[in-house]
């Protein structure tokens, strides 16, 4: 899809990857680009920065996304491309909270499924549309230590892949992000991760990455090179993979449950 007078939703927009989608997109000649995030006064300062509109959004509710695709379809103009950005992280194993895994899996997941739930019948009955889910290489391998944000990552991946599958013959452009480590604040302090240690890249060099999917129509954004070769590893013997994680984990002294 060329980026050229469309109109682009980026959740997220405030910091971060979803910022750096926001910048890189402008130059890209949109005709309208709408910076949402739960911190609305900064999403506003993304938009500011870009000529675009600020939109202040909890991406944990359903409701929410519903009412913010219905204003920016009727007073500013139908959605092109969607980028579903928002995310968090909780660390933690078997002791994770019912309250972080609900709110990973609201907001990492079901986010996605709400864009998609109110955009594509629209997106199809007007010759189609776009979606970037971003999600994270520990949606195709795993990640140590943060069990409910591997699972959701898993699911948003899944998720992304039902859609192309189902809707890609529809007009629907389907790609999601994978990058292992990236430079924002939701990972500040973990630099010397196992999540980090094949380096940490910047969030512009994500923004460019998935801009580039966009334009070749391409399903996967591996922003790390290295993942595809984790990913064929894994593939190509599970067993001999989970010792290696395990030995990972063990590099970085994590606890297991007794």
């Amino acid at each position: 899809m060329d980026l050229h007078g469309k109109t682009i939703v980026i959740t997220g927009a405030a910091t971060g990857i979803g910022r750096a989608l926001a910048i890189a997109m402008a130059g890209c000649n949109p005709k309208h680009i709408i910076c949402a995030d739960l911190d609305g006064l900064g999403a506003q300062r993304t938009a500011d920065e870009i000529g675009g509109r600020g939109y202040t959004l909890d991406v944990g509710s359903d409701r929410a996304i519903a009412e913010m695709i219905d204003v920016i379809e009727h007073e500013i103009a139908p959605i092109d491309v969607f980028c579903s950005n928002a995310g968090i992280l909780r660390i933690g194993g078997l002791e994770t909270s019912l309250a972080d895994w609900q709110q990973s899996w609201d907001i990492n997941v079901m986010a996605h499924v709400s864009a998609a739930r109110h955009l594509v019948p629209r997106m199809i009955n007007r010759g189609g549309g776009y979606f970037l889910n971003i999600a994270s290489a520990a949606g195709l391998l795993n990640q140590i230590g943060a069990v409910s944000y591997g699972v959701s990552k898993h699911a948003a991946v899944g998720f992304s892949e039902w859609l192309a599958i189902t809707h890609g013959d529809q007009g629907i452009g389907v790609s999601v992000a994978c990058p292992q480590a990236v430079k924002t604040a939701m990972t500040k302090g973990m630099e010397h991760s196992a999540a980090a240690v094949d380096g940490m890249i910047s969030a512009e060099d994500v923004a460019r990455s998935c801009i580039e999917a966009i334009e070749n129509n391409r399903f996967l954004v591996l922003p790390h090179a290295k993942v595809e070769g984790y990913i064929q590893a894994k593939a190509a013997d599970y067993d001999r993979w989970i010792t290696g994680m395990q030995r990972l984990r063990d590099k970085f002294d994590l606890p297991t449950a007794d």
